[in-house]
């Protein structure tokens, strides 16, 4: 038998007892397969922020996070790592108060100590490999010793900054009575033949849906987590959710004859769900993709990528408090089981409708994906100063669809990205197109908040 790292480190773990050792074993380096970075990554522009960026992002696929809580986890280490950096550099104004770094200390040295502390505790595994393995690019000095002990001082003020912040209860799928679940026709629901018709079984993880108190987890860049949440979604006795329902009916089912090859395609390439990089991740990895090579130095990219991280976050609050605040069914539920009592004759039931894509266990309005598409594609369009760039890749993760092998999409603009990642909700069957326009509208304006506010050039 050959042996590899990851054997040495689970028979080690097992003799010595740290088993959990092995959950942090799984993050490829830059030119591996297992890289996100490599497919889209020229080799001289990898450098430490990208590197720790790549990191989390395969964490999250190796743990299978959620998408909230995968934008939680991106946000924390991406601001560590950047105040850690900056408090040595003194480049950006920060309100945090961060405390005086040691004179000489390496400013990235720092930066990926400070990142790794603060994702071992979102993680929840020690990334100790990952730490070694960076810390041996730099030789011994006393600047690499000074930037090591200041980056685990700022992560571990962060970590305890974030302590409280509503993360933590926010993690198990009960409602802790944040929110009053709606008692008209328009509730939501789990969906599907499994969970929702009355010969199948009753689970109770699907009843209460994904993170119902996620939406009051304390925001990185918003004020308050109601801020920039939409107005009441539409009386479903109304002619307009009457052309919602039949758009989506006859576009997002599975065997449907509206949808075009291009858009089945965008609804699989989208759909990024909890088994790959998620759509928080998709955009931070269009943000390394389109930046590369736009010059941004070390602390630029360290600043830009805390400003990203900290927005996909406050996305996931945002949408998630809009979600539970609302509890708005999804479609298939609706087209299902719930036409006939909307008191609306223009709307058709089908009891054998099925979504062209799975169904999420948790409320429809307003969208995740469209809500963190703007946020990321707003953002970067800010930092780089520009809407307009041709990009494309392949998908970063096939997540059960091989059709997609080998399939690339290609973009003229960073908006068009996002509208195509929003609209893809609606081609999947799986969400109404207020709950896509209302999350890019919220997923905007988080963005021109933040660059406008926070991490401002000193005078």
């Amino acid at each position: 038998m050959t042996l590899t790292r990851r054997r040495f480190i689970s028979s080690s773990a097992a003799t010595i007892g740290l088993a959990g050792l092995t959950a942090g074993c799984s993050t490829a380096s830059f030119g591996s397969q297992s890289s996100y970075l490599t497919p889209i990554l020229a080799p001289q522009r990898q450098n430490t922020v990208f590197h720790w960026v790549d990191v989390v992002l395969q964490q999250t696929r190796d743990q299978r996070v959620p998408p909230p809580r995968a934008a939680y986890n991106y946000a924390g280490p991406m601001l560590a790592g950047f105040l850690a950096a900056n408090a040595i550099m003194k480049r950006y104004d920060e309100p945090y108060g961060i405390g005086e770094a040691p004179a000489g200390a390496d400013p990235e040295v720092a930066y990926g100590v400070a990142f790794a502390t603060v994702a071992a505790q979102c993680f929840g595994q020690p990334f100790m490999l990952e730490r070694a393995a960076f810390k041996r690019r730099f030789p011994d000095s006393e600047a690499k010793s000074l930037g090591v002990a200041w980056g685990r001082k700022v992560g571990m003020a962060i970590n305890k900054m974030r302590t409280r912040d509503g993360a933590q209860p926010s993690q198990v799928n009960y409602y802790h009575g944040r929110y009053d679940r709606r008692k008209d026709a328009l509730n939501w629901n789990p969906t599907g033949a499994t969970y929702g018709d009355s010969m199948g079984p009753s689970v109770g993880h699907y009843e209460r849906g994904l993170f119902p108190g996620l939406g009051k987890v304390k925001p990185w860049t918003m004020t308050h987590s109601e801020q920039f949440q939409p107005a009441e979604f539409y009386d479903p006795a109304s002619p307009e959710f009457a052309k919602q329902y039949e758009y989506v009916r006859k576009i997002g089912c599975v065997g449907s004859t509206m949808r075009t090859e291009d858009e089945a395609e965008i609804a699989i390439f989208w759909e990024d769900g909890p088994w790959g990089i998620t759509p928080p991740g998709h955009f931070l990895l269009i943000a390394v993709q389109v930046m590369q090579d736009r010059g941004f130095d070390f602390l630029d990219l360290a600043r830009a990528f805390a400003l990203l991280g900290m927005t996909q976050g406050d996305a996931a609050i945002n949408s998630w408090n809009s979600k539970y605040q609302y509890d708005v069914l999804r479609p298939e539920t609706a087209i299902r089981y719930r036409a006939n009592q909307f008191s609306n004759p223009a709307l058709s039931q089908e009891k054998g409708w099925k979504s062209y894509i799975p169904t999420p266990n948790f409320p429809a309005y307003t969208s995740g994906h469209s809500t963190f598409g703007a946020a990321g594609s707003e953002l970067t369009a800010l930092l780089i100063g520009t809407d307009k760039v041709n990009f494309d890749h392949q998908s970063p993760d096939l997540n059960g669809f091989p059709q997609l092998d080998g399939k690339r999409r290609y973009w003229t603009s960073l908006s068009q990205a996002a509208e195509e990642n929003g609209m893809s909700r609606l081609y999947g069957g799986v969400h109404w197109d207020v709950d896509h326009t209302a999350g890019m509208t919220a997923g905007r304006a988080i963005a021109r908040q933040a660059f406008s506010n926070w991490f401002k050039p000193k005078a």
